[in-house]
């Protein structure tokens, strides 16, 4: 998330961003949040790492004192960042102010809610990692479980955050935070 973190920090002034690493080391030196080396992804693999996910997003809230002003804390993720941060809201967990999705599922039902927090999805069409189709139910999921959800499936872009997903991820966030 960084290198589209960089350039959000001019044009949101008065906006943190932080972007943490996933706790568990992956077999191409990066971090994860759960295994996928060509497994199937799993329900239980997301319910296992809840109490990870909740203790990176607990200590970041804290350091950066939104403890009782989660309404002004946005998830952005990409990829397993995007299926933590979709399960952190659609179970209920997370109330927060918005969140922004590039690549995601949803592999739990969301909990019905009342709180209708904002989430843009933003999945490219060419997509061979997660096909576009996952973000599709996803949407259609949360939409009927009372979330407010905007779809944008972008032609000709694969499992990425391309320069057009950054800036309507930029504007969503615009508009929900200054």
């Amino acid at each position: 998330m960084m290198p589209v973190a960089g350039p959000w920090r001019k044009l949101l002034p008065n906006i943190r961003l932080v972007a943490p690493d996933a706790p568990f080391p992956s077999g191409e030196g990066g971090h994860q949040w759960f295994r996928v080396d060509g497994q199937e992804l799993r329900p239980d693999h997301i319910a296992f790492v809840r109490d990870a996910f909740d203790r990176v997003v607990e200590d970041i809230v804290r350091r950066e004192g939104f403890d009782d002003s989660l309404d002004k804390v946005a998830f952005v993720g990409v990829s397993q960042g995007s299926v933590m941060a979709l399960d952190g809201v659609a179970s209920g967990r997370w109330k927060v102010g918005a969140v922004v999705t590039f690549a995601a599922l949803l592999p739990l039902r969301p909990i019905p809610t009342e709180n209708a927090i904002p989430i843009l999805m933003i999945h490219g069409q060419d997509d061979h990692t997660i096909p576009a189709q996952a973000s599709k139910a996803a949407a259609g999921q949360l939409r009927a479980a009372g979330f407010d959800v905007d779809l944008d499936i972008l032609p000709g872009v694969g499992h990425t955050i391309s320069s057009d997903g950054a800036a309507r991820a930029l504007a969503f966030l615009k508009k929900r935070f200054v």
